[in-house]
C-alpha cells in the first residue's frame, strides 16, 4: 500500500514537475515576448522623443526667425515714421516759405501797381503839360 501510494505520488510528482516546466517554459517564453515587446516600445519611445525634439528645434527655429523678421519690421517701421516725420516738417517748413514769398510776391505787386500808377498818372500830366507847352508856344518841339 505504502509503495503503490508512493509509486503514485512520485507519478503525480513527475506529472506537477512536468506540468511546471511547462508552465516555466510558457512563463519564461512570455518574459521573452514581453521584453521584446519592451524593447520595440523603448525604441518606438526614443524615436518619438527625436522626432519631438526635432520638431522642438524646428520651432523653435522658426520662432527665433519669425522674431527677427519682426524686429526687422519694426525697425523699418520705425525708420518710416521718422522719415514721415521729417517730411512732415519739411513740408510744414516749405508751406511756411511759401506763404511768406507769396506775401512777399502779392506786396511787390500791389507796390508795382501803385508805382505803375504814380508813373501813369505822372506820364498823363507830362504829356499835359506837353500839350499846354505847345498850344502856348506854337512850335515849340
Amino acid at each position: 500500500l505504502i509503495s503503490s501510494a508512493t509509486k503514485s505520488l512520485r507519478m503525480e510528482t513527475e506529472i506537477l514537475e512536468k506540468k511546471l516546466q511547462e508552465a516555466q517554459m510558457k512563463l519564461a517564453e512570455k518574459d521573452g515576448d514581453k521584453e521584446k515587446e519592451i524593447q520595440s516600445l523603448k525604441r518606438l519611445i526614443s524615436e518619438l522623443e527625436f522626432q519631438l525634439t526635432m520638431e522642438k528645434n524646428n520651432n523653435e527655429s522658426f520662432l527665433d526667425k519669425l522674431r527677427k523678421e519682426m524686429k526687422h519690421k519694426s525697425d523699418e517701421l520705425e525708420k518710416l515714421t521718422q522719415e514721415r516725420t521729417q517730411l512732415i516738417h519739411s513740408l510744414s517748413q516749405v508751406q511756411e516759405e511759401w506763404r511768406c514769398l507769396n506775401c512777399l510776391l502779392q506786396e511787390t505787386v500791389r507796390r508795382e501797381c501803385e508805382e505803375r500808377c504814380g508813373l501813369t498818372a505822372a506820364l498823363g500830366r507830362a504829356r499835359e503839360q506837353v500839350l499846354q507847352l505847345r498850344r502856348l508856344g506854337g512850335t515849340c518841339p
